[in-house]
């Protein structure tokens, strides 16, 4: 499956429906608290450019915020590889 990883704070709602959204679908991901880990911070702001999240980095696709539409898009590209 997907390499995926999801950039996110534990207070934010929107990173809590990506992620449960994602669980859903059945796609493993790795969380990163950017409240507390500088190091996926600075990472997170490199490839996307943006401060707020979620941001998720789906097989190297950055998505901002939760979108589900492109979340469905990037899932049905990689169960169909």
């Amino acid at each position: 499956m997907a390499n995926v990883k999801v950039y996110s704070t534990p207070t934010c709602p929107y990173c809590r429906q990506a992620k449960d959204y994602l669980k859903e679908k059945g796609v493993d991901f790795t969380d990163l608290n950017v409240a507390t880990d500088i190091e996926a911070r600075n990472e997170m702001v490199k490839k996307s450019g943006q401060m707020g999240v979620p941001v998720i980095e789906f097989d190297g696709n950055i998505v901002i915020g939760f979108n589900r539409a492109k979340l469905d898009q990037l899932i049905s590209s990689a169960t169909q590889e």
